[in-house]
This record gives structure tokens, sequence and C-alpha cells, in this order.
């Protein structure tokens, strides 16, 4: 897929159809998500991969807009390790940027996601820890659920020439 294509043509998918996603595709996106641009290269990251039906249908009760989660093939929890992080106010744009190397790598390989929003709601961090059992140091950035798209959305034009600004305000 061109580029721009990716770019612009990458939507949020909420619908999937049944269907496997497999572990060389699997880690292709992974690997997308950690070539992101991080503040000083210290990529705070940790990607909790989930297959388990239990534990998707759990997460989609936790979350007040993931009911999609449960009908996906697998989900991808991105994280921060807080043990990790040098450059404490940066972390939610390095994980944000590999949040989005996630969603243009799926949208690549022709597969669907959406960005399930987790942080900084205190209490969409408090059920998703519960579900995950997660340590103190890890905080649950966004939820990514993958699977085969159930619905087709064509690219839009998001250009809004008002919002662009030459040289100064």
């Amino acid at each position: 897929m061109e580029l721009f294509d990716a770019l612009h043509g990458r939507r949020a998918i909420r619908q999937f159809i049944a269907g496997e996603v497999d572990d060389d595709t699997l880690r292709r996106i992974l690997a997308a998500g950690m070539s992101a641009p991080s503040a000083g290269n210290e990529q705070p990251w940790h990607f909790i991969v989930i297959h388990n039906r239990a534990t998707l249908a759990a997460l989609s009760a936790a979350h007040p807009y993931a009911e999609m989660v449960q009908h996906a093939a697998c989900a991808i929890l991105v994280c921060v390790d807080l043990k990790l992080v040098k450059h404490l106010d940066y972390w939610p744009a390095d994980c944000a940027a590999a949040t989005q190397n996630i969603l243009l790598a799926v949208h690549g390989l022709g597969l669907g996601s959406v960005w399930v929003g987790i942080y900084p709601r205190d209490t969409r961090l408090q059920e998703v820890r519960k579900v995950m059992t997660l340590p103190e140091h890890i905080i649950p950035f966004s939820l990514l659920p993958i699977g085969i798209p159930g619905e087709k959305k064509p690219p839009e034009d998001r250009f809004r020439s008002e919002r662009v600004h030459e040289d100064r305000w």
C-alpha cells in the first residue's frame, strides 16, 4: 500500500468478521509499533497481545466504548512502563506514536482496528488494570482491537485550510 493511501485511507473499524490474525502478521504489527519515535529514544512501551476470548469480553465490558473488542480476532494493549521512563512528560506522546504506527500497520496489512482510549481517564485506567492484573508501574494507554474488517469506510478528505497558519498566527 502506498504511504499516502495508508495515511488517508485508514479509518476506525468497529465491526469485525470471523477470522484469525496469524503470529507473523502480529509480529509485523508490533514491530511497526516499536519503530515509533520516542523522547530520548527511551521506547518506554510494552505491548500485551490478547487472544483469550474471556479477556476480550471482560475488556469490552470494562470500557464504555469498547463493545467491538469482544468481536475482534485479538487486541493489543499499549502500555507504558514507568520504570523505563526518563522524560516523564513525554511518555503519552511516545505511546500515541506507537499506537498510530500500529493502526497504520494494521490498515496496510488489510486488517481493521480502532483506537480505544484508556489514558488519562481514571475509571478506564482502573478497570483495565483490574482485568489485566497490571503491576503499579505499568499504565495502560490504548487498546487496539484487530481483525478482519466487517465494514468498509471510504477515505475522507480532512484537510482544513482554515487550520493552517503561515509564519505566525
